[in-house]
C-alpha cells in the first residue's frame, strides 16, 4: 500500500474537506495559492526533531528502569518490562503516521485571492477557514525566520480592522484564537501575494468601493475605543460596499 493511499484513508477518516469553495468576487479574478515545496521540508525537519528528542527520551527512561535495583520483586520486575515494550512499540507506531500527517498538513493548506476577499484554510484535525474582506483589511506584512530563510519560505500575516496590536507575550498567547490575524504559512511567492492583494485593495479605493483606513497604534482606554470605532466603521463599510454592489447589479 502506498503513502498516498495511507494518506487517503487517513484523510477520509479524519473527513478533512476538499477544496474550499472559491470567495465572493468577480469571474476570472481567482487566484489560488499552497504552500511550497519548502514548507514541507521546513514541517519536516521540525518533525524529525521531535521525534529524536522523544526517543532519546525513551532511551533514558528505559535506562532508567534497568537500573532500579527490584530485589524479590519479580512481579514489579514484569510490569516493568511491559511499560517498556508498550512505550517502545507506541513509539514505533506512532512514526509513520505521523510522518504522514505532516504530508496531509502540508497539502491540505489553500490561499484564495479574489478582487475582493480573501480566504485561507488549514489543519487537520481542527480546520480553520478565514474569510476577509479587503475593505476591513489594515495591514499586511511578511515574517521569515532563519529557519524559513533556509529553506525559501515566508509567512505573510494579514490584520484586519479590530485586530489591534496588544503587544508582547500576550499578544503572542491570543494570536492562536484571534480572527483579526491570518496568515498564509510557508509560502515561496510572499512579497507578491502581498503585492498582488495591494493592488487589488487599492483598486477597490479607486472605484469607491473600499476606503481601508491607516493603521494607529492605540493603548490603553483609548485603544479599546478606537477599537471599537474601528469595527463599527468597517462594518460601515461593508454595507456600503455591499450597496455598491447591488447597484452596479441592477445598473
Amino acid at each position: 500500500m502506498t503513502d498516498s493511499v495511507v494518506a487517503g484513508i487517513i484523510a477520509r477518516v479524519l473527513k478533512v474537506p476538499a477544496k474550499p469553495e472559491p470567495p465572493a468576487g468577480r469571474p476570472g479574478s481567482l487566484k489560488v495559492f499552497n504552500a511550497a515545496r519548502g514548507f514541507y521540508r521546513y514541517r519536516l525537519l521540525g518533525w524529525g526533531i521531535r521525534q529524536a528528542g522523544t526517543a532519546i527520551g525513551l532511551l533514558v527512561g528505559l535506562m532508567f528502569l534497568d537500573r532500579i535495583e527490584l530485589g524479590p520483586l519479580y512481579l514489579a520486575g514484569g510490569l516493568i518490562r511491559v511499560v517498556e515494550v508498550v512505550g517502545v512499540a507506541g513509539f514505533l507506531a506512532q512514526l509513520p503516521l505521523s510522518f504522514l500527517m505532516v504530508g496531509l498538513d502540508y497539502r491540505y493548506r489553500w490561499y484564495m485571492v479574489t478582487d475582493t476577499t480573501l480566504r485561507i484554510r488549514e489543519g487537520l484535525l481542527t480546520v480553520s477557514e478565514q474569510t476577509m474582506t479587503f475593505a476591513n483589511i489594515q495591514n499586511l506584512s511578511t515574517q521569515q525566520g532563519p529557519l524559513q530563510r533556509l529553506f525559501g519560505i515566508a509567512d505573510l500575516r494579514v490584520r484586519t480592522a479590530g485586530g489591534g496590536e496588544r503587544g508582547g507575550s500576550s499578544e503572542q498567547h491570543s494570536e492562536g484564537a484571534n480572527m483579526h490575524l491570518g496568515y498564509l504559512r510557508g509560502v515561496d511567492n510572499a512579497a507578491e501575494i502581498r503585492d498582488l492583494i495591494g493592488r487589488r485593495m487599492r483598486g477597490l479605493r479607486d472605484a469607491g468601493l473600499g476606503d481601508p483606513d491607516e493603521e494607529v497604534p492605540t493603548t490603553g482606554a483609548d485603544g479599546a475605543f478606537a477599537a471599537a470605532s474601528g469595527e463599527l466603521a468597517a462594518a460601515a463599510r461593508t454595507l456600503r460596499n455591499e450597496a455598491a454592489r447591488l447597484r452596479a447589479n441592477l445598473a
